[in-house]
């Protein structure tokens, strides 16, 4: 790629694109046609359906990238931009990741201007992580940036949602969300109290009771069973019908009084507020469920807490706003355990508060107890997710140069085998298929990657401390994967001119990095 002079970017299966725009036009005139003929509206609904299907295939068949000495060249069906490379200030990766499984991702091309907008080019366009195309035609972009422009970064940006350019305003919408929802949900919280509490101590309608106040006492009707209908679906109840549709033709009820009533069965039903709370029987009595305020509370508690997730991923990428963009940004776990401990006691105290009123000294301690637990935990996860950056490890150098105090000394390493969890990124003679999760330090051996966590040496292949040189140590970026831990560090090593990459987390990477001396 170093003789490019220009690069073009043309959709695959063009010819494809334009046979569907011909067919959506078709489809939408023929459609309009018969709705002028006929005037039915439902074929000017499917030819109001036919015009996106027809324009998305006209743009997917028109759009072109061009790229030569000058900059970048974009043009869709309405509009035709430049970029120049004087303008562009780095060429990025935007990843979207698929099926892990059938290594499935959506892999965009980003510019980055001087002045930090961003552009994304239609082209061109992955749909796997490992696409010779893509990958040389955004070599051969890179290599015209490098020759008539100044990128920024010496390696490729790959931005994905573990990164800091990720951006978090799809994580404050959720998080205004679900407050929105639980802020819904604790308004009714006192309805739900009045309802259960009206339920409660509703009493038998007399005759002297009034018309207008007859759905708030208990009205009881007789029936027979005529059939019951269970009902497997999650969604919908089972039914009971009476005899001659006798009060009514049919009642929704669970499963368990589907398979206890029998055709034939005399019941009494109860009604109050116009619905049926009860149907009683001789075998059985199915009670209607009344959502009570205890219950509406811890409903309005979930979303409030679920809320603290997404709100914690955007607190960790405001922290990290002033790193690289294509820099790994600590996982939002710490923050969901200590939700998660938060809710243990949160609902409970929300439910027993508003169903059975709990005495003030029982409320203010459990809730006391409960907050300063939750509060520890913030503060613990505060500190588990910040950024911690590499020392000043990075000098070029030996591999022993990275610095530290080692986590033993000889005479310890000697003693026994001690298996680190960390891995090379590239396949290498000892890293065969990139094969090795662990390495081995100590026994009297040099160090050596293993498939395995031990013990012993079984299929350890040894490594060559003689053919590494430390390039540098840095935090772990987009481009390394996501096998690699949010909170690991990655030693950019040199094996005989060759560039590998060793991850692993901070103190065993020292660890790791002392023994390769």
């Amino acid at each position: 790629m170093n003789d490019t002079r220009e690069v073009i970017c043309r959709p695959r299966w063009k010819g494809a694109w334009w046979f569907l725009a011909g067919l959506g036009a078709i489809a939408t005139t023929a459609a309009v046609a018969l709705w002028a003929v006929s005037g039915v509206c439902a074929w000017l609904g499917t030819g109001l359906l036919s015009v996106p299907v027809g324009l998305l295939s006209l743009h997917r068949a028109t759009v072109r990238v061009h790229a030569d000495a000058r900059g970048l060249h974009v043009r869709t069906l309405l509009r035709h931009r430049s970029l120049p490379w004087s303008d562009v200030a780095d060429l990025r990766v935007r990843l979207r990741n698929g099926n892990a499984s059938r290594g499935e991702e959506s892999r965009r091309v980003i510019a980055v201007l001087r002045d930090g907008r961003r552009r994304r080019l239609p082209l061109p366009l992955g749909w796997t992580s490992h696409d010779p195309d893509f990958d040389d035609t955004l070599d051969a972009l890179r290599t015209l940036h490098r020759r008539h422009g100044t990128p920024v970064s010496a390696h490729l940006p790959v931005v994905s949602h573990r990164t800091v350019g990720r951006g978090w305003a799809g994580s404050l919408a959720l998080c205004a969300l679900l407050l929105a929802g639980a802020g819904l949900a604790a308004r009714s919280v006192p309805d739900a109290g009045a309802t259960e509490r009206a339920w409660k101590s509703a009493v038998p309608c007399t005759a002297s009771t009034p018309a207008a106040d007859r759905s708030e006492c208990l009205t009881f009707l007789p029936a027979v069973i005529e059939r019951t209908e269970l009902n497997r679906s999650r969604h919908d109840s089972s039914l009971l019908y009476f005899t001659d549709a006798r009060p009514m033709r049919r009642q929704g009820v669970s499963d368990e009084a589907a398979l206890e009533f029998r055709p034939g069965d005399r019941v009494r039903l109860t009604l109050w507020r116009g619905e049926v709370r009860t149907v009683a029987g001789d075998r059985h009595v199915w009670h209607g469920h009344i959502p009570g305020a205890g219950e509406t509370a811890v409903l309005a508690a979930v979303p409030a807490l679920l809320a603290g997730y997404p709100a914690a991923r955007v607190l960790i990428r405001l922290r990290g706003r002033h790193r690289p963009d294509d820099e790994v940004l600590p996982s939002a776990l710490p923050f969901a355990a200590a939700l998660t401990v938060t809710g243990l006691w949160l609902l409970p105290l929300c439910h027993f508060y508003f169903a059975v009123p709990l005495g003030r000294p029982a409320a203010l301690t459990w809730a006391a107890a409960g907050t300063l637990t939750s509060l520890a935990l913030l503060a613990w996860a505060w500190r588990a997710t910040r950024i911690r950056v590499p020392g000043a490890a990075g000098a070029p150098g030996a591999a022993g140069a990275a610095g530290g105090p080692p986590a033993a000394d000889d005479g310890e390493a000697d003693d026994g085998e001690v298996f680190v969890r960390a891995r090379f990124l590239e396949p290498t003679d000892y890293n065969p298929h990139c094969f090795g999760t662990h390495i081995v330090l100590g026994g009297g051996a040099p160090p050596a990657v293993a498939p395995h966590s031990g013990p012993g040496r079984y299929a350890a292949r040894p490594i060559p401390v003689d053919r590494l040189t430390l390039r540098g140590v840095r935090r772990a970026r987009g481009s390394d994967g996501d096998t690699v831990p949010t909170g690991w560090h990655v030693a950019e090593l040199d094996d005989g001119g060759t560039p590998v990459r060793l991850a692993a987390a901070p103190a065993d990477l020292t660890r790791v990095l002392d023994r390769l001396t």
